[in-house]
């Protein structure tokens, strides 16, 4: 095992910010890095795989772990629960791993609650043209939902005062080695 502790760098931003493109590139830089994985009680889609997009669990098996408190925070939507497993975290961390957590604002709120020693980053896009150019530009839902995405993403944007850090998204590159920057 490795004595230099690691670090959990805490990353939300509004949907089309480009925080998983980000991701991608801070994991591809650093192996040091690695990436949290959340659990849920929901099905996996289609072209989804265990312990890749979520740690598919059991109802059962979520309720025992909130019991024990093994989540660092854990929510229901839509009748359906999803959490981050606080174990994997921990373990990481303690491993001198840099952990990389992409979560919305409530549950980064929870989780910097639990684990203050966290980086806190909010990601934002250059303006809101922009971002919805971006929405857009995925061409994966209907034009009622970006309109709900932007209309969330402007409520979100006013979160970001909560983070210890801004980052803005102009470019993937850029953007990735601010973060670098404010993780090392």
């Amino acid at each position: 095992m490795n004595d230099s502790k690691g670090k959990l760098v805490i990353i939300s931003g509004p949907s089309g910010c480009g925080k998983g493109t980000i991701i991608s590139q801070l994991l591809k830089l650093r192996p040091d890095f690695t990436f949290s994985v959340s659990a849920t009680t929901r099905s996996p889609r289609p072209g989804e795989t265990d312990g890749v997009e979520y740690l598919y669990i059991t109802r059962e098996q979520f309720e025992k772990m909130i019991t024990a408190d093994g989540f660092l925070e854990y929510a229901e939507y839509v009748g359906e629960f999803y959490g981050t497993p606080a174990e994997p975290i921990i373990n990481g961390i303690k491993d001198g791993k840099t952990v990389l957590l992409d979560i919305e604002v409530q549950g980064a709120e929870q989780v910097m609650k639990k684990m203050p020693e966290a980086i806190s980053i909010f990601i934002v896009p250059p303006d809101l043209v922009e971002l919805e150019r971006r929405l857009r530009g995925r061409r994966t839902e209907s034009e009622k939902k970006i309109a709900k995405r932007i209309k969330r993403a402007e409520v979100e944007l006013e979160e970001k005062y909560k983070y210890s850090h801004i980052v803005v998204n102009d470019t993937v590159s850029r953007a990735a080695n601010e973060i670098l920057s404010i993780i090392d």
